[in-house]
């Protein structure tokens, strides 16, 4: 008996050309990529930024992407490999082309920086997600249309193990092109530079009772729940977090997604914590997107496998 691949059995030569398609796709795809494999190229795992020996006090997120819509940046977003980038779900309004500014800590770069601008191809929304003031799986994974390039300015971000565990109290790193202002009586604007602040991550009960202390809903209801993280800078107004911006958290030298900015602290309510979708609850789900985005159905067999069955198939009628 013909030992089967993707449960075709012994492939008839009326599917060669079939089979023909799927390898030369497989030939134009990027080579593929999990959190913390090496990659060939620049850079060779992630979570790994290179740092400018010149700027003392500011540092260099080369996963940070401004997520835009007709060149207008609306959230903020990661990026995981060479063809996905995660953000919130909330940020997705309805029906419009996206695309992805990566490379640059300006929102609007000069054309001589490192700055690349890609079309989003597709957008895949968690399936459970819901929510108006507190979101519940507010995640959305962006496929671009085009590889990127890893180079000094560009490399992604680790994904968390799915059971791995934050403990209270690690020191993390919120940025963002957001909202800020320089005086409390100024109004809002946007910062056109990259911002950046150090947080801690606090427990989701003491986060729950802070948001409950404002709220109309009974204790009983939790607000801050076991898919979410929180994190806070003790008081110091960070108006400029972008929802969907990374929550990234250094562990063992290299740089984790923790989570992505959710519920964005108020600015007239400095105490409060951000709400961050917490990254280990969906570390599957993120996976199998990854998977299923490549290829449908057999042609997601490995190419050498192809290539074998190729050589077995008769070449004549």
């Amino acid at each position: 008996m013909a030992t089967s691949l993707c449960g075709l059995g012994a492939w008839p030569g009326s599917l060669r050309p079939w089979v023909l398609t799927c390898l030369v796709m497989l030939m134009l795809l990027p080579p593929p990529s999990n959190s913390g494999d090496k990659e060939n190229r620049i850079q060779p795992v992630c979570g790994k930024p290179w740092w400018p020996d010149s700027l003392k006090e500011i540092h260099h997120w080369p996963w940070e992407v401004s997520v835009r819509i007709e060149n207008e940046h609306v959230c903020g977003g990661a990026l995981i490999d060479f063809t996905w980038v995660i953000s919130a779900a909330h940020c997705i309004q309805g029906n419009k082309e996206y695309s992805v500014m990566l490379g640059s800590s300006k929102l609007q770069p000069k054309a001589s920086s490192w700055a690349r601008k890609i079309r989003v191809g597709d957008i895949v929304l968690h399936p459970k997600y819901w929510g108006r003031n507190f979101f519940r799986n507010d995640i959305a994974l962006l496929h671009l249309d085009i590889p990127v390039t890893y180079n000094k300015y560009v490399q992604p971000i680790c994904l968390p193990d799915y059971n791995f565990s934050l403990k209270v109290g690690t020191q993390c790193w919120v940025t963002g092109w957001g909202q800020s202002k320089k005086n409390s009586s100024d109004n809002l604007t946007q910062t056109p530079e990259l911002w950046e602040a150090e947080v801690f991550i606090i427990d989701n009960k003491r986060c729950d009772r802070a948001f409950h202390e404002k709220s109309f809903y009974p204790r009983v209801i939790p607000l801050v729940r076991k898919s979410m993280i929180c994190a806070t800078n003790y008081g110091v107004d960070p108006c400029y977090e972008d929802p969907g911006g990374p929550l990234a958290c250094e562990v063992d030298g290299r740089w984790i997604l923790a989570g992505v900015l959710s519920r964005k602290k108020a600015c007239i309510k400095a105490q409060n914590p951000g709400v961050y979708t917490r990254l280990t609850r969906y570390t599957r789900w993120i996976q199998e997107q990854r998977n299923h985005g490549a290829l449908p159905g057999p042609c997601r067999a490995s190419y050498p496998l192809l290539l074998f069955w190729l050589l077995q198939l008769p070449v004549g009628p």
